[in-house]
């Protein structure tokens, strides 16, 4: 029986000193459960991702002293992800650390270059395969993409005759890809009739985030154990290394073609031979809602922490959008370290203002109002001819300057309130609304708004945001009766269309053949959207929860005639 722990981490790029420290603590944790290996993520004594730290000698030496502390401070074989630089090239590596040293070296083989993902830019591609010998398994060491291929090194290494595949991971969040993912990998295993132990990293960081449910599954594609989701876990593991076997003499798939030299293990790794094996550890799914409220949390109060913010500040008109937001802000850092402030005009009517100040009341956050009016008026009265939306977005702006001037004053982190539906068709006012540190909602739909508005007062049992906000029609309240289906279709017609044409990738023609709006809604929809690609580049970063989001992955010019 072989003993497996899983360090799902939360690290941070670039504090090798802080994310060693972290390791050896969760490894402490490993040793005590009897583990007879550890698997920590990619990349993990560096941080995901580095990026252009890796174009650093001094960050790499770093690495290299960290992952040798490291080696020295645990009393378990480890497994552990660590950029290396060999000769003039950088890999990303999997290091086997025992016995005070770094025993053996895995260089990642397959380096994806898509998305948010462009490691040919900074890695080179390793060549070769490791194997280890565990309790009488032969394991082979892959890292993150190494599996996802389906003629991938995993299934190279089954075929060589591993019968244990351990991989280390940094797989980002999107919507739908746990579910996904293990999927995937219950596909590698019962191809390979291999154990899969694979360990993701958690945490945010910049506009990723990352979900952790770390797993090991069975060469029959059964999960055996799984971490939870966007929290750090020691996941213990004991897998009967026997049952792969039997499967293969069972199955002659493996046995068939041309034969492949075997995998012959460079390490052989002391197990322990007798001891009470472990209850299974297999955390459940989360709702779509749960699912995403949690990457939420996580991707925010960790790019608060990480950058060191004690505070963050954000204007609560009395809609949705900002209500959410302050709703998020207090789950992922808490609720005493939340200040808001409404801003009206004499266009804000009175059931917004109310809204506003008992959303704060609800979540329990520090609210106040200052009236912006005679701000607006002195504007104008400055410059008599504004007018139009040049005079609506005047106000955006006054609040943009105010809510700046304060974060400036007083150090808090300042959260811009827009969705992706507003984003993509550039329904916010540059310098104005848009003006902040930090977007985390911009990769969520104004319809997946509305729904974890009211999943939240479902998981409440109460109004946390106030069923008026969720029900009145949306609004900017640049001008007097504005509705925003006055300016765009409803959301429930424009979010589709906009899910075709930016996620997708379709023409405006497919999309009107599928029947999801009309030419003229669709072709203006569509003109929207590239118009506004020089508003999205001078947005403040938010979280990627999409599968494309705007600005890691997808990349289109602002000067473009093609339409």
């Amino acid at each position: 029986m072989l003993r497996l722990a899983l360090v799902q981490a939360d690290l941070t790029v670039g504090d090798i000193g802080g994310n060693v420290d972290l390791l050896a603590r969760r490894l402490t944790d490993a040793a005590a459960a009897g583990a007879d290996l550890a698997l920590a993520p990619e990349l993990a004594i560096s941080g995901y991702p580095p990026e252009d730290l890796l174009f650093r000698p001094a960050f790499l030496d770093a690495c290299r002293r960290g992952a040798q502390e490291l080696a020295r401070r645990v009393t378990v074989p480890t497994l552990v992800g660590c950029p290396w630089l060999d000769g003039d090239r950088v890999r990303n590596a999997a290091l086997l650390l025992r016995d005070g040293r770094i025993a053996a070296r895995y260089d990642k083989r397959q380096l994806p270059n898509y998305g948010v993902f462009d490691e040919e830019r900074t890695f080179a591609a390793g060549d070769a395969d490791l194997g280890v010998d565990l309790a009488g398994a032969l394991c082979a060491v892959t890292i993150c993409e190494d599996i996802w291929v389906p003629e991938s090194p995993s299934s190279t290494v089954a075929r060589r005759g591993a019968t244990v595949i351990l991989n280390l991971s940094a797989s980002p969040f999107e919507v739908g890809k746990g579910a996904a993912r293990e999927e995937m990998l219950r596909t590698r295993a019962r191809d390979g009739m291999a154990f899969i132990a694979y360990c993701n990293l958690v945490g945010g960081q910049d506009e990723l985030v990352f979900d952790g449910r770390s797993v090991v599954i069975g060469p029959d594609g059964e999960v055996l154990a799984r971490a939870g989701a966007f929290r750090e876990e020691v996941l213990v593991c004991d897998v009967d290394v026997t049952a792969a076997l039997g499967a293969r003499l069972r199955d002659a798939r493996l046995r068939r073609g041309a034969p492949t030299p075997p995998l012959v293990a460079s390490v052989t790794l002391p197990t322990v031979d007798v001891r009470p094996s472990l209850p299974r550890a297999v955390a459940a799914p989360l709702s779509d809602e749960a699912d995403l409220w949690g990457a939420l949390c996580l991707g925010l109060g960790d790019y608060v922490c990480k950058n060191r913010f004690e505070r963050v500040l954000l204007g609560l008109s009395g809609g949705i959008d900002s209500a959410l937001v302050a709703a998020l802000a207090a789950d992922a850092i808490g609720a005493d370290r939340v200040e808001t402030v409404s801003l009206p005009t004499r266009f804000n009517v009175s059931a917004t203002r109310d809204d506003a100040a008992l959303v704060a009341e609800r979540l329990g956050v520090a609210f106040r109002e200052l009236a912006i009016e005679d701000l607006r008026t002195s504007f104008l009265s400055e410059l008599p001819d504004t007018s139009g939306l040049a005079g609506e977005n005047l106000q955006a702006r006054i609040r943009g300057v105010l809510l700046m001037t304060i974060s400036n004053q007083h150090g808090q982190l300042v959260l811009t309130t827009s969705n992706k539906s507003e984003t993509a068709v550039g329904y916010s006012t540059l310098y104005g609304d848009s003006a902040g540190g930090f977007a985390p909602i911009k990769d969520v739909p104004k319809t997946m708004v509305f729904r974890l508005a009211r999943w939240l007062n479902e998981v409440a049992g109460f109004e946390r945001i106030p069923v008026s906000i969720i029900d009145r029609p949306p609004s900017a309240e640049l001008r007097d009766e504005q509705r925003d289906d006055q300016s765009l279709p409803p959301y429930d017609v424009l979010d589709p269309i906009l899910e075709a044409y930016v996620e997708h990738d379709l023409s405006p023609e497919e999309i009107v053949a599928r029947g999801l709006g009309s030419d003229e809604v669709v072709r203006r929809i569509a003109r929207l959207v590239d118009l506004a690609e020089y508003k999205r580049r001078q947005a403040p970063p938010g979280l990627k929860l999409q599968p494309k989001a705007f600005g890691r992955d997808r990349r289109v010019p602002i000067t473009n005639r093609f339409r």
